[in-house]
């Protein structure tokens, strides 16, 4: 195994998940919260009385998991079953919305679609009721997983088998599927259920959380070395991969027959809600190692992950940008309202823009910050009143300087440009020109060097045809990060 790389690295492997392709089979459940507030006692019995304020549903279970690779922006064929009903015909609706989603879903008809409705007020949850059939699968349903599922694997990376023991992941189907990708040559990871394990043999890779690592192994896991024995007793029992035993709020343990035990520990600064958190688990290892990832780095990335989920509250998923930010978080912290990611970015534009702020844009590789650039951002600033800066990635920046470059990361450069007063916020772009981000921002001021012409700038003709203009700001003579290499060569 591939020893891991440190955070740069990996948040440049990040972009590099896009070309990823997951297989997802399980259990598809339809998740309904339903919010409202308790203000009495029913008469009718000693029960509070919830007057709803409002409700929501989401893909659950094995959906959740494709959910949370459609984040990541990793295509995924999601192989489920579902009912002819209502609840059914949402899921669909629920599927489509996902980006990068292929619906796999099967009908069965008398078969009625899982629901998990949960209701909530104040924060705390009340109650949850569960609509399901745990029956198996009719024969014809089950062929047509199985041969939807080897077909999907042809063009994938990874295969996920999401358990959650509703009848879809039969020990019949489960040998079948880790077979055919076994034989497909693809990397097979099990979000387990129940105790015996000998139905996911020769799976590369299980994700139990602690509780269900003590059931299937029958031993105790309180400490790092009790969870190492059982994820090893686990391995020599029933032939598998590798364990990857998620401990909440203390991390997770990854265990590889023949290698050391690694221990992860937790990255989430708050745990709110552990909601969901198996299935990005399961998802980002899975994305990670279609992608090429090594099982460390795949499994690092996912702690990373679970560590952004729990911090929210809800089934939640963890977006590539905050992904990236969490990688970058000791190097972010001291700027963290300033670097942001694309999606915060326009949320807080339409409340400048509400405030009827200008909104100015510049962008750069800005690697070994000079002089030269300093003054630009400051007539920049002095256009508008908020200065947004594109900052290249840095794989952006090795593709268009070449090898070498950056000298500095992204999350230093970043960090350096959020000291400075005129800048108002930093967000990466990883294209090699900031056109999208252009069109997406709207500035009312573009600004660039003198030493480009308006009809060379990037993103002229989308913001003069916005109504705003673009500034060629002075150039400071006598700095460039190319020159200033060039000597310290010398």
């Amino acid at each position: 195994m591939s020893m891991p790389s440190d955070n740069r690295d990996l948040a440049a492997r990040l972009q590099g998940l896009a070309a990823a392709h997951v297989v997802v089979v399980g259990d598809a459940m339809l998740d309904r919260f339903v919010y409202g507030q308790v203000e009495r006692i029913s008469p009718e019995g000693p029960i509070p009385v919830l007057r709803i304020a409002r409700d929501a549903a989401m893909l659950g279970g094995a959906g959740n998991v494709a959910r949370n690779l459609a984040a990541l922006g990793v295509g995924s064929s999601f192989l489920a079953v579902i009912g002819e009903d209502a609840a059914g015909r949402e899921l669909q609706a629920l599927t489509a919305a996902e980006t990068g989603v292929q619906n796999g879903l099967l009908i069965e008809s008398g078969r009625p679609t899982s629901i998990k409705e949960r209701y909530i007020a104040g924060g705390q949850q009340l109650l949850r009721a569960d609509r399901e059939s745990l029956d198996d699968l009719a024969p014809a349903t089950a062929g047509s997983l199985i041969e939807a599922a080897k077909t999907a694997l042809r063009k994938a990376g990874a295969l996920v088998l999401s358990d959650y023991g509703k009848g879809v992941l039969q020990p019949d189907r489960l040998r079948a599927l880790i077979d055919a990708a076994y034989s497909a040559g693809k990397p097979v990871v099990v979000d387990p259920k129940g105790r015996d394990y000998d139905v996911y043999r020769g799976a590369s890779l299980v994700t139990p959380n602690r509780r269900e690592l003590s059931e299937a192994s029958g031993r105790a896991v309180e400490s790092e070395a009790e969870i190492e024995a059982a994820c090893r007793a686990l391995i020599a029992d029933y032939g598998l991969g590798a364990v990857l035993a998620t401990r909440s709020q203390e991390g997770m343990t990854l265990v590889v027959d023949g290698a050391p035990a690694q221990h992860f520990a937790a990255e989430a600064r708050e745990v709110f809600d552990v909601s969901g958190a198996g299935d990005t688990v399961a998802a980002v290892v899975a994305a990670g190692l279609a992608a090429g990832l090594s099982l460390t780095d795949a499994a690092r990335l996912a702690n990373v992950a679970a560590g952004v989920v729990v911090g929210k509250v809800g089934t939640a998923v963890a977006a590539l940008d905050e992904l990236r930010r969490a990688l970058h978080a000791a190097e972010f912290l001291a700027a963290e309202t300033k670097v942001v990611g694309r999606e915060t970015l326009l949320a807080e534009l339409e409340r400048w823009r509400d405030s009827g702020l200008k909104i100015g844009f510049t962008n750069g590789c800005f690697d070994l910050l000079h002089p030269g650039h300093v003054h630009l951002l400051h007539q920049a600033r002095a256009a508008c009143d908020r200065l947004v800066v594109g900052l290249n990635s840095d794989t952006s920046v090795t593709r268009l300087k070449g090898a070498g470059r950056p000298v500095q990361s992204e999350a230093a450069r970043a960090t350096v440009l959020a000291s400075l007063g005129d800048v108002d916020r930093v967000v990466v772009f990883n294209e090699d020109t900031p056109l999208a981000l252009i069109e997406a921002i709207k500035p009312d001021v573009l600004v660039k060097g003198a030493d480009y012409t308006v009809e060379q700038v990037v993103g002229a003709d989308i913001v003069q045809r916005h109504g705003g203009r673009v500034l060629l700001a002075e150039l400071a003579p006598g700095h460039s990060t190319s020159a200033t290499l060039r000597k310290l060569g010398e």
